[in-house]
């Protein structure tokens, strides 16, 4: 079972100024709870429960929240509001957190790699909170999805989807042999491509399992596009020396990076989670 899951919770969220200008852009609320919240809940459904963040500057508000709030808990200590905290004091009474940062802004592989400290020499997952992942009551969350996969292939595992070709320019992309429906040996992959270029319409979202020796390859991979040390250049290096796997996973994404796709989530989730909850 995989224990440790990674959330690089560095950048800047420049797409949300001024409301990320004080703020976290993964503090930013979906309905009642921060968009990293979600994903801390989806990987520890997975069997996650070694959380590691791997923050930056003006980011304490992410720790904070998953710390007890002793005078918020007195104030409202024996009214209806303490219910509203069930699910947080929940997160903090069973998982473990820990926080490190990353001093520069150097890519995702970069961020990664900083956070080698928190996870040790394990497997282990990626989440990337800017990407919401919903799925139909009673199905697995993507990342249980994944966790079992993995228990299954023991290798590093993507998650995919499909967009629309001329939306590639946007995502890392893969090109593979299919093994079963929705899986793949991934053969190549290209970080954001031009469309003229780019291998498929197959695109890398924000999960991931990642096997230890991913580390040391990051550690050896150049910079690539835009002086930024890529992950899927270490992946592609990952795969052509063994193999990776990309899986088309089961479930809704939404692109909580962009002021569109956080409108359409909020709308989600307001209709079909927290009306009917």
């Amino acid at each position: 079972m995989i224990k440790n899951c990674l959330f690089p919770v560095a950048g800047y969220g420049t797409r949300f100024l001024p409301a990320t200008k004080a703020m976290p852009k993964e503090i930013l609320p979906v309905v009642n709870k921060p968009l990293v919240q979600y994903g801390v809940e989806e990987a520890v459904a997975a069997g996650m429960h070694n959380i590691g963040f791997v923050t930056g500057r003006g980011k304490r508000a992410i720790e904070d929240h998953f710390d007890i709030s002793y005078e918020l808990e007195h104030q409202i200590q024996g009214s209806g509001k303490e219910d509203l905290l069930t699910s947080i004091r929940h997160l903090i009474e069973n998982n473990q957190f820990s926080f490190t940062r990353q001093r520069e802004m150097k890519g995702l592989g970069h961020a990664i790699l900083t956070g080698r400290n928190l996870v040790g020499e394990n497997p282990f997952g990626v989440v990337l909170a800017d990407d919401l992942c919903v799925v139909d009551p009673g199905e697995d969350e993507v990342m249980t999805q994944m966790a079992k996969l993995y228990n299954q292939f023991r290798c590093s595992i993507v998650a995919i989807q499909e967009v629309p070709p001329e939306e590639t320019n946007k995502y890392g992309v893969i090109a593979g042999e299919c093994m079963k429906e929705g899986l793949y040996r991934i053969t190549d992959m290209v970080e954001k491509p031009d469309p003229k270029d780019a291998p498929s319409n197959l695109a890398i979202i924000g999960r991931y399992i990642l096997t230890p020796d991913i580390f040391d390859i990051i550690e050896n991979t150049p910079p690539g596009k835009n002086g930024e040390v890529q992950i899927t250049d270490a992946l592609m290096t990952q795969a052509r020396n063994g193999c990776v796997l990309a899986y088309k996973f089961k479930g809704k994404r939404f692109d909580c990076g962009s002021i569109d796709g956080f409108v359409e989530a909020t709308n989600h989730v307001y209709e079909n989670i927290y009306k009917k909850s």
